[in-house]
């Protein structure tokens, strides 16, 4: 995806849902994606881990997380309890990185 509507320069980033495995203490990954945009990582992180959780709501003693990374930079991590929930909404350039699956999850969800 690109992103020639947008102000600033794109970055290739690259987003992973990962769930936490308490008996091996390893976190799985349950969702991949990349996207070329100008939006931050973090900003992805939440969308996608929020997308997710609305499409895969988390079972009994479940932990999701998110990582969001530009191309060789540091990944910005981002868990359930630090999604915010005060009427926060996705930003269009943000909306535009994400898969369709998650944009129509976070429209129906509100």
């Amino acid at each position: 995806m690109t992103c020639e509507d947008t102000t600033g320069t794109p970055a290739r980033i690259t987003w992973e849902i990962q769930l936490y495995e308490p008996h091996s203490r390893v976190w799985i990954c349950k969702g991949y994606g990349r996207a070329t945009t100008t939006a931050l990582p973090a900003d992805i992180a939440r969308a996608v881990l929020a997308g997710h959780l609305t499409v895969h709501p988390p079972g009994h003693g479940e932990t999701f997380r998110a990582l969001a990374r530009i191309d060789d930079g540091p990944a910005v991590t981002v868990t359930a309890d630090q999604l915010p929930d005060d009427g926060w909404t996705i930003a269009p350039d943000t909306r535009r990185a994400l898969p369709v699956y998650l944009r129509e999850a976070l429209t129906a969800s509100g």
